[in-house]
């Protein structure tokens, strides 16, 4: 039993963000279930990507498709025009975006409109918010580029409910956000740092959503991504400056 633990924990580790990062062909895989693809043709290309090992369904899916390019997407034009070129305006804009979501947690946890778990679960996704602050901050910085700088903001506090309504639309945002720019990424770091803010943008609007009686799923099986022009328009109300 210890043997076959050891055999099978390296695979455990690398996974499929692993190959979505570094393989090409599991990357394209991938970059067509972030650009919209059908739940079922989504499905199928999920499980090519992550369930199979075969060095010759490789080599022959590398072949067929020999011709794509890492980024091929391109970069989103209003990113370009607004947070610069590349993944570093793909970085700022996700910045852009935390600085909003930490914002807003700070915001509402100083209203005293919450007590108890529900103020617990706001300090936590108000912290991990601004970790992610911190992270895409150091990642522009690596990219030998200049950080965005927070935006001024003001939020409607008016109640509870409707916070709590904010709240979940916000992270249902962020996440579709993070997925919307997947495929133009050209960084696999970047693109795997990506990945795990969207998966933790995820939880929030999953446990936000229960909270508010909604689907934690809302888009079904497989999340729905969201173009920048989509997301810039919904947070514009909340930024000052």
């Amino acid at each position: 039993m210890t043997d076959n633990t050891e055999t099978r924990a390296p695979g455990a580790g690398e996974g499929a963000l692993k190959r979505v990062s570094t393989d090409p062909v599991s990357r394209k895989r991938f970059m067509t279930i972030a650009g919209g693809a059908g739940a079922a043709s989504a499905f199928s290309i999920f499980l090519a990507a992550c369930g199979s090992d075969d060095d010759e369904t490789t080599t022959s899916s590398s072949t067929s498709e020999s011709t794509g390019t890492t980024g091929a997407a391109g970069v989103d034009p209003v990113i370009e025009d607004m947070f610069g070129k590349g993944d570093l305006g793909i970085v700022n804009y996700a910045l852009t975006l935390e600085y909003l979501e930490a914002a807003f947690y700070a915001d509402v946890v100083k209203s005293g409109l919450f007590k108890g778990a529900d103020l617990a679960l706001i300090k936590e996704i108000g912290s991990n918010e601004e970790e992610h602050v911190s992270a895409l901050t150091a990642a522009a910085k690596q990219l030998g580029g200049e950080p965005a700088k927070a935006p001024e903001t003001k939020f409607p506090l008016d109640d509870a409910a409707s916070v709590l309504d904010l709240a979940a639309t916000v992270e249902n945002l962020g996440a579709a956000a993070y997925l919307g720019q997947a495929a133009a990424i050209e960084s696999p770091e970047i693109l795997a740092a990506a990945l795990s803010i969207h998966t933790v943008e995820g939880r929030h609007a999953a446990a936000l959503n229960t909270l508010t009686d909604q689907s934690i799923t809302p888009d079904g099986p497989f999340a729905m991504p969201a173009d920048a022009t989509t997301v810039l328009d919904d947070v514009q109300p909340f930024i000052v400056s």
